[in-house]
């Protein structure tokens, strides 16, 4: 049989070491070496002996949410095989955490990630003006993320002397060392008028970046997995 779908850029290579890899701009693939965590429902195949489990809650000081965002539970996966993940043929990216580093990143933007990290999921306060809560996780530690983008990502800047403003349903993530908090653009008589439709934005301040999508979330994708 002949296809330009058989050529090498599509076929998959078995793996050489355990952890994440890119498999393409549109999916990662994970060598699982014990255990590792992604976003429950974004395993699209898998080879090898693993097991799929709904990740739960902790006990007493291990007691952490299960969600690292809106309508996004986390799963483990446990063995030893190969998995693939993806998530409506977002772009994948992979970060590589070291010790030191913060990343703060909006749950509905994580795809999976090493064992090794550390996350804390917090809601941006006054987030309830913007029509939702605005869920984030704030990844420590060492190791790899995958974090998944509508569209090609656009990474701002953000400097001491110039503050930067972001659609709440664009924003993917953010340097966590960053100042944060929610700015009201539109004047009392703009909304009263109709509004402008951005009426209230994530400001940023500090030095570090934000990292933004070009489109913003619709109802139903923001808030499910």
């Amino acid at each position: 049989m002949k296809s330009d779908l058989f050529d090498s850029e599509y076929l998959v290579q078995q793996a050489t070491a355990p952890g994440m890899t890119l498999q393409n701009a549109k999916s990662v693939k994970y060598a699982v070496n014990g255990e590792m965590l992604a976003r429950q429902g974004s395993m699209i195949a898998y080879r090898g002996n693993l097991q799929f489990e709904r990740k739960g809650q902790g006990i007493g000081g291990m007691l952490k949410r299960a969600v690292t965002g809106e309508g996004l539970p986390l799963m483990a996966v446990r063995g030893q095989g190969e998995a693939w993940f993806a998530h409506e043929a977002a772009n994948c990216f992979i970060v590589d955490v070291e010790h030191g580093d913060a990343l703060t990143v909006n749950g509905r933007n994580v795809l999976c990630f090493d064992p090794t990290l550390s996350y804390e999921i917090k809601m941006l306060k006054g987030a309830g003006m913007t029509g939702g809560g605005l869920f984030n996780s704030v990844f420590t530690g060492q190791g790899k993320l995958a974090v998944i983008c509508e569209g090609n990502p656009i990474v701002i800047p953000v400097t001491q002397h110039q503050p930067v403003y972001v659609d709440t349903d664009a924003v993917v993530g953010w340097s966590a060392q960053l100042n944060t908090s929610l700015h009201r653009s539109q004047s009392f008589g703009s909304m009263i008028r109709g509004g402008s439709g951005e009426a209230v934005q994530l400001m940023l301040q500090g030095e570090g970046f934000v990292i933004v999508r070009p489109s913003e979330a619709t109802p139903q994708k923001a808030s499910t997995g």
